[in-house]
């Protein structure tokens, strides 16, 4: 570990310890700042689109950055794996690209004494900590379903062999929305894995005034390792350790029931609006995005406020409107923002319903 993550995050011998520590959070909270501060040098503006990254990397999640193009989001993520001290691949997504062009294929290896043939499987640029799957919309449903497994149980499989992926491991996938010639929507499936939708949205006058003036030689500055591995798999660790109140939890159960149009407790306009819900991996991001939106800022407590600054991220791209809302011109974002605005937290009641087995 170089100096500035030594003065950070402890000394260089130690990997950061899996306990919860309300120092090892000051701590991390400082290596935030630490780490905004390089991709500063490259990046101008963004500073919430940044901090929604590291939340999802340190809750081991996966990322779909949508926006028009020039907003820098391939240009983000490199500067990131630059400012982390992991191996980063990009794959340009494009329609003739094959599952084996991601996940690796097997080859035919012939030894030159013996004369004797065999397998031999070269790994694909799926075999990396951070891969960026640029426009990940423009390859067909079949090569974007060779993510999955990759995303899901950070393994590939080719030949009946099973093969790890390197730990931390993330996707952080781009996409446009504005031009959809060409291009194959991702399946509800897929669409899931992603533990984060981000949309990337224009910069502030100031900030693009400051980029305008900027010159392209600023994209050459050397950064600044800050973190490895061992101390992202540390800290992903003490942030899943972080204890969670009933209170919190009840929270995020009641947002996700709320969301289903099925559901008894869903409002009245999720009903009218809504064809599908989220379900209880949705409701397990709320939680973790919770704990590393609180870790961030170097706070040991998660409470619902947590839970719903990230409630937009995790539920816009799994609340699926329906065909009133569509004729209405309602998008996934307002129905998310209502049903904020509709579900309450918990109160004493529902604990003794809870308690009741009702």
């Amino acid at each position: 570990m170089n100096k500035l993550a030594s003065a950070t995050l402890g000394a260089p011998s130690q990997p950061i310890p899996a306990t919860i520590d309300p120092e090892a959070l000051r701590r991390l909270g400082d290596m935030r700042k630490r780490l905004r501060d390089e991709i500063g040098k490259v990046i101008i503006g963004q500073e919430r689109i940044l901090d929604d990254l590291l939340a999802a990397i340190f809750a081991r999640g996966h990322c779909l950055m949508v926006g028009v193009p020039g907003l820098a989001k391939t240009l983000m993520v490199q500067t990131i794996a630059r400012a982390i001290d992991l191996k980063f691949n990009r794959i340009q997504f494009t329609p003739d690209l094959m599952p084996a062009d991601i996940t690796g294929t097997e080859v035919i290896d012939t030894d030159r004494e013996s004369g004797e043939r065999s397998f031999r499987f070269v790994k694909g640029p799926v075999f990396c900590n951070i891969l960026l799957a640029d426009e990940i919309n423009r390859t067909p449903p079949k090569t974007q379903a060779a993510l999955l497994q990759a995303m899901q149980e950070r393994q590939v499989t080719s030949g009946g062999e099973t093969y790890e992926l390197p730990t931390p491991f993330f996707v952080l996938a781009t996409q446009n929305p504005i031009e959809q010639e060409g291009t194959y929507p991702l399946p509800e499936a897929q669409l899931d894995r992603f533990m984060f939708m981000l949309k990337v949205e224009y910069p502030s006058v100031a900030e693009e005034l400051a980029i305008v003036k900027s010159s392209p030689a600023d994209m050459e500055l050397r950064l600044e390792k800050v973190l490895n591995a061992q101390d992202i798999l540390g800290l992903q660790k003490m942030i899943r350790l972080l204890p969670i109140s009933d209170h919190v939890a009840m929270y995020c159960v009641k947002l996700g029931r709320a969301s289903r149009p099925d559901d008894p407790v869903a409002p009245d306009f999720v009903k009218e609006l809504v064809t599908w819900g989220i379900g209880p991996r949705a409701m397990q991001y709320l939680a973790l995005g919770a704990k590393a939106r609180a870790a961030l800022a170097g706070e040991y407590n998660i409470t619902a406020r947590h839970v719903r600054e990230v409630a937009p991220l995790v539920l816009r791209h799994r609340v699926i409107p329906n065909y009133h809302a569509e004729a209405q011109g309602i998008d996934a974002d307002r129905i998310v923002q209502r049903l904020l605005e509709a579900v309450t937290e918990p109160t004493p009641e529902e604990y003794d319903q809870l308690a009741a087995g009702q």
